[in-house]
């Protein structure tokens, strides 16, 4: 069963910076697409970047984290990587991480396998 596990979230002050991680276990994450998720209080989770497992590695963004969002993954590491800048107070959710069944701009990155526990993000002064 696919199962990743999140971590690097915590409190930040509106502009700075955060680098979530995803790791993956027990199965060859080189072969899965891998979506960002993140479920703000009271809200539904929404999928908000993600990365393809081709040579080239495409990624998509949402509007609300474009250009201030950054995926990345390392295959010899089995990573995915979603390095966060300019952090806003919207922008504070609980974050995960999961194997996709399409990355681009589809309404929905399609997650499959269970949820992990999420990283909790807080960007509050």
């Amino acid at each position: 069963q696919v199962q990743l596990v999140e971590s690097g979230g915590g409190l930040v002050q509106p502009g700075g910076s955060l680098r979530l991680s995803c790791a993956a276990s027990e199965f060859t994450f080189a072969d899965y697409r891998v979506g960002w998720f993140r479920q703000p209080p009271g809200k539904e989770r929404e999928g908000i970047s993600c990365i393809s497992n081709t040579v080239g590695s495409s990624t998509h963004y949402r509007d609300s984290v474009k250009g201030r969002f950054t995926i990345s993954r390392d295959n010899a590491k089995n990573t995915v990587y979603l390095q966060m800048n300019s952090l806003k107070p919207e922008d504070t959710a609980v974050y995960y991480c999961a194997a996709v069944l399409r990355c681009g701009s589809f309404s929905d990155y399609g997650p499959f396998g269970s949820w992990g526990q999420g990283t909790q993000v807080t960007v509050s002064s």
